[in-house]
C-alpha cells in the first residue's frame, strides 16, 4: 500500500529519529492535505497518538514507523514524495504532493471535496471579476455549508443577492447532500467592498 506516497529511507530515518525522541507509546506519523483539491490546499505531516487517528485513516507499517494516511487525502497524494536531505546544517525534510491542489472529484467524494470543486470552479472565478471570493469553513451535519467571503464580497450590500441567487442555487443544483449555505462572514468590515449599501 505504500504507493499512495513515497517515504524515502531518509525521511524514515529522520521521522523514526524524532518519534523515539518524544518517547510516547504506540505514537506514528499522520499525512493529509487539508482542503484537498483547492488552491489553499497544504500537505501536512503530524505526530498522531492512537486516539487522534481517524476512523477509516489508511495504516502503513513501514520498517521503521507506523504511517497513518488521512483516506479522504489520498486521491490528492497520488505521486507524492516525503524525503529527507542531509546538508550542513542538519537537514530538510520536504514534502512534495503535486496533485494535492488538482481537483480530483468524483460523484463518490466527500460533498466537502465536491462542494470545494464547484466553488473554485465555478463560483469564484464568478466573483474575481468584482474582486472577491468565498471559501467552505464547513460542511455540518444537518448538511448546510458555512461560507466565508473575502476579497471585495466582505462588507458588500450586494452579498445576501450573491448569496442566495447564484452560490446557494448552484451548490444545491449540485450537491445532493446540501440543504442550505450559510454565511460566517462579518460584514461589518467592508474595507475591501467591491460594493457598499
Amino acid at each position: 500500500m505504500n504507493e499512495i506516497v513515497n517515504i524515502t529511507k531518509s525521511a524514515e530515518e529522520y521521522l523514526s529519529k524524532l518519534l523515539t525522541e518524544k518517547n510516547e507509546i504506540d505514537l506514528s506519523v499522520r499525512i493529509f492535505i487539508s482542503d484537498p483539491g483547492t488552491p489553499k490546499a497544504e500537505t501536512c505531516l503530524a505526530y498522531c497518538k492512537p486516539d487522534e487517528a481517524g476512523e477509516d485513516d489508511v495504516i502503513l507499517n513501514l520498517e521503521l514507523i507506523t504511517v497513518n494516511i488521512d483516506h479522504r487525502s489520498i486521491p490528492f497524494l497520488k505521486d507524492a514524495e516525503v524525503n529527507f536531505d542531509n546538508d550542513t546544517f542538519g537537514g530538510q525534510l520536504t514534502i512534495k504532493a503535486p496533485n494535492a491542489r488538482l481537483p480530483n472529484i468524483s460523484p463518490d467524494s466527500p460533498p466537502e471535496d465536491r462542494i470545494n470543486y464547484v466553488i473554485y470552479n465555478e463560483i469564484n472565478p464568478m466573483l474575481e471579476s468584482h474582486g472577491g471570493e468565498v471559501s467552505l469553513v464547513k460542511f455540518t451535519d444537518k448538511g448546510e455549508a458555512v461560507l466565508q467571503f473575502g476579497g471585495g464580497c466582505q462588507g458588500c450590500g450586494m452579498v445576501d443577492v450573491t448569496l442566495k441567487d447564484g452560490i446557494e442555487k448552484t451548490l444545491l443544483e449540485q450537491i445532493p447532500e446540501l440543504k442550505s449555505v450559510l454565511d460566517s462572514t462579518d460584514h461589518s468590515i467592508d474595507d475591501n467592498a467591491f460594493y457598499k449599501s
